[in-house]
């Protein structure tokens, strides 16, 4: 039986009411230039077992899967324990709705509340929001958010802030009032250029900065927040490698009024790409203009405890113009796969993480740094991303690193920055093993 709901009875009087001879006249105002005219070109049916072959032939020419990998940049490889995939796939949770009836909602209500609990703890902030989309449009958020509350459009961007960040906010932007000026790096440490900082002005609403930054680099953030208070601007922190938060200084103790980042490496795939979950923090003083929404605790009049959705304005909620966000729900079940994470790692095997993360990064950098034709060519401290410099162009020995030793090295930083031909960024997280270091290490050898 074909999966189609109407008879061809059914659908010839459908076509008689609309007065239509065939199906082929609903598509009418389609130019016949553009339309396929003929059959498609996919394979004849299959029983089951046959497609489950396929696929499977298909998957073993997935050679990538066994190559060792060093890739980073805003996605990252982390061991996620078993328990997470076991508890999100739960009927309840993998079909649960976003919770508009509180009384029936209360364990969605419920680990959104404990979402946002471990990331205004991990990130130092007095409140967190239920999660937004991903990291990038949290940042886009993050400086609508600091437009709105000192009523000014200058924004500050560092150029070590992620690109495709960059790019997603002014996206979000374009049509507004916004204006968007750069600050630079320092060639030799890899931070934000301090002489770019004279473009802080009582124009400015928000400096935004990464720590670690895109090139795995850690800011003086408690630096750069003074600078911006003293013109009034806020600064805004942005953290793609949410995994540093086990072992950096909060940026909520280093002066931070919002922190935005991505939760991917809190027991999320990579997935190509996502979906992914976006953490969003501020000070409790701008509560009332965070995007997005929050759920809070309440008390009936016998006092007791249940959770409802606080503080949600969105459009849909208020007048348009006054919502905060038009961003309609949030990432409810990567989120509960990030609070999953949190709470099976706990404190201490979050900070054992980041330890090993740091650590063997470390290793990895200094056995590179020994080989010549190779350097690290900045100074200031790093996470598990740092930039490597070749005597060559990064995309040809990475693609030989690919290729003649089913290696992916890292990304060839002209990507993104076009003057940094020979530079490109390595990731080290905890899945990679000595041995896989020191395979990368021979083959940059053999390179050099």
């Amino acid at each position: 039986m074909r999966y189609i709901p109407n008879s061809p009875e059914e659908r010839e009087e459908m076509l008689e009411i609309v007065g239509l001879k065939s199906a082929d006249e609903l598509f009418r105002s389609i130019p016949s230039d553009v339309q396929l005219n003929r059959a498609l070109e996919i394979t004849e049916p299959l029983a089951e077992s046959e497609v489950i072959g396929a696929m499977e032939n298909l998957a073993a020419q997935n050679s990538a899967a066994r190559k060792t990998s060093f890739l980073g940049a805003g996605v990252y490889s982390h061991f996620s324990p078993t328990i997470v995939d076991h508890l999100i796939q739960r009927s309840e949770f993998f079909t649960s709705y976003t919770p508009y009836q509180p009384e029936i909602s209360q364990g969605t209500l419920q680990y959104i509340f404990e979402f946002q609990t471990l990331i205004a703890q991990l990130t130092g902030m007095d409140v967190a929001n239920a999660s937004m989309y991903d990291g990038s449009t949290a940042t886009a958020e993050a400086v609508l958010m600091a437009q709105r509350v000192t009523r000014r459009d200058k924004v500050l961007v560092a150029e070590t802030v992620h690109p495709e960040y960059e790019q997603v906010t002014k996206t979000y932007t374009q049509h507004g009032d916004s204006t968007f000026e750069t600050i630079g790096f320092d060639q030799a440490t890899g931070r934000v250029l301090d002489s770019d900082l004279g473009k802080l002005d009582d124009q400015t609403a928000a400096l935004v900065v990464q720590s670690p930054n895109f090139f795995g680099c850690v800011e003086d953030l408690q630096k750069l927040a003074d600078k911006a208070h003293e013109v009034g601007a806020l600064l805004i922190v942005v953290v793609t490698e949410a995994i540093s938060f086990g072992l950096l200084k909060t940026p909520g103790e280093s002066g931070a009024d919002i922190v935005v980042g991505e939760g991917q490496s809190f027991g999320i795939p990579m997935s190509y790409g996502g979906p992914h979950v976006g953490l969003f923090a501020c000070k409790e003083k701008y509560v009332r203009n965070m995007p997005g929404r929050l759920a809070g605790i309440a008390y009936d009049k016998n006092g007791n405890r249940g959770f409802v959705l606080t503080l949600a304005t969105r459009e849909q909620h208020i007048r348009r113009e006054k919502a905060t966000s038009n961003i309609c729900t949030n990432q409810g079940l990567i989120a509960l796969a990030a609070t999953i994470y949190m709470e099976a790692m706990g404190k201490q095997g979050l900070q054992e993480v980041a330890t090993q993360n740091a650590q063997k990064a470390a290793y990895a950098k200094k056995r590179i740094a020994e080989i010549d034709g190779f350097s690290i060519p900045f100074s200031a401290p790093t996470f598990n991303e740092f930039i490597v410099r070749g005597s060559q162009p990064a995309e040809e020995i990475l693609e030989k690193l690919r290729t003649e030793n089913e290696i992916i090295g890292g990304i060839a930083l002209s990507r993104y920055y076009a003057d940094n031909p020979n530079d490109f960024l390595v990731c080290v997280t905890e899945t990679n093993t000595k041995a896989q270091i020191d395979s990368l290490v021979d083959g940059l050898a053999e390179l050099a």
